[in-house]
């Protein structure tokens, strides 16, 4: 990628295709001390308020800057490094390559912490990772004082729910969901029933000397491409009908209504949801019916196959982040005379982690 000027004009160039940057686009980019707060890097005026027919008057471009004059009076320097960000998506999340994975996969992406993590370079590679993986693992985590609040703020903000700013899961009596049992869970996400849904989900392990009780994890979006590339048909109708999905204890009733993959506007993965516990699909002619229902059998059958799912220990202190659009988690069952199984969750929102990830490349000039 570059920058080019031709004919008093400013051209960006990638790949072989050339395009004219617009005047005002650079002209809403001038970032003197009159025009940016310097601290916010917030705008001291409003880009609405300028004429729609500024021009670049005069400019001259360095190996690292770009200097333009406009018709309206106003000069500004550019960093070439930062206008080429703009266009690359580097440190963007949306932007970061999934890399798909099975039963195969060795490397769990393990870290470990310290106290000062949280603004290290070590936390921007973990971040990496979790967009690139769906999940990360921190090793030696503090089990103290429901440390895991203090965590999940450290890189953003704890999303509260019904079960509340965080949750504790171990067996107990008269539980509101299967969670809070000794049986085993089938993969699943989190919350379907919510709108929006919390992206992503933190579990630390506080105490875990029983027998079995052992973590899975399933990489829908590896799932749902092998589904579309082998059942089309199925894949097209779970990406088409909205199934309704319930929650409901003592104190709420919660609904949302949702496809079980869904796409984004360019009909690309966006997030899968599934819970067979808590899923209603709608009243439809009998062979939509049978095909929806067929549909549904076989990416379970997908997400609950040993070729798709890894298993693994969680030892206190373990943290893990897992991508609740992306991933489908779940344990096998344990034996409580063995000992206990106490894990802590709480839930954060793409914000949080994408945020940090933008501060750390900064920071850290990535």
């Amino acid at each position: 990628m570059k920058i080019e000027l031709l004919n008093n004009k400013v051209f960006f160039e990638n790949n072989g295709l050339k395009k004219e940057i617009h005047p005002f686009w650079l002209r809403e980019r001038v970032n003197g001390e009159d025009f940016v707060d310097q601290g916010t890097q917030q705008r001291l005026f409003d880009p609405t308020k300028l004429k729609k027919d500024i021009e670049i008057e005069n400019l001259n471009l360095s190996d690292e800057f770009l200097e333009v004059s406009f018709t309206d009076g106003t000069n500004t320097k550019l960093a070439i490094k930062s206008i080429l960000k703009e266009f690359s998506n580097t440190n963007n999340a949306k932007f970061i390559e999934k890399v798909e994975w099975d039963s195969s996969l060795k490397d769990l992406n393990h870290f470990e912490f310290r106290d000062n993590i949280f603004e290290e370079k070590d936390m921007y590679k973990a971040l990496i990772d979790f967009y690139k993986f769906g999940f990360v693992i921190f090793k030696k985590v503090p089990t103290q004082n429901n440390f895991i609040t203090k965590f999940a703020n450290s890189i953003g903000n704890i999303r509260r729910t019904n079960f509340g700013e965080y949750f504790n899961v171990k067996s107990k009596p008269n539980p509101n969901d299967l969670a809070y049992t000794s049986l085993p869970l089938a993969p699943h996400t989190d919350n379907p029933y919510r709108n929006p849904v919390p992206c992503i989900q933190i579990l630390h392990c506080i105490k875990n000397d029983v027998t079995g009780g052992l973590s899975t994890l399933v990489d829908g979006y590896t799932v749902t491409k092998k589904l579309k590339k082998d059942f089309p048909k199925y894949y097209k109708i779970l990406t088409e009908i909205k199934v309704r999905f319930q929650f409901i204890d003592k104190s709420v009733i919660l609904e949302n209504w949702a496809e079980m993959i869904q796409l984004d506007e360019n009909k690309r993965f966006k997030q899968v949801r599934f819970s067979p516990r808590l899923d209603f699909v709608p009243l439809l002619e009998k062979e939509k019916l049978e095909l929806y229902y067929s549909a549904r059998n076989k990416i379970s059958e997908l997400y609950n196959s040993n070729k798709y799912r890894i298993e693994f220990k969680l030892l206190p202190g373990d943290l893990l982040i897992m991508d609740n659009y992306r991933l489908l988690h779940g344990r096998t069952s344990f034996n409580l005379n063995d000992g206990e199984r106490f894990l802590q969750g709480c839930y954060i929102d793409y914000d949080s982690t994408e945020g940090k990830l933008n501060h750390l490349a900064r920071k850290f000039n990535l």
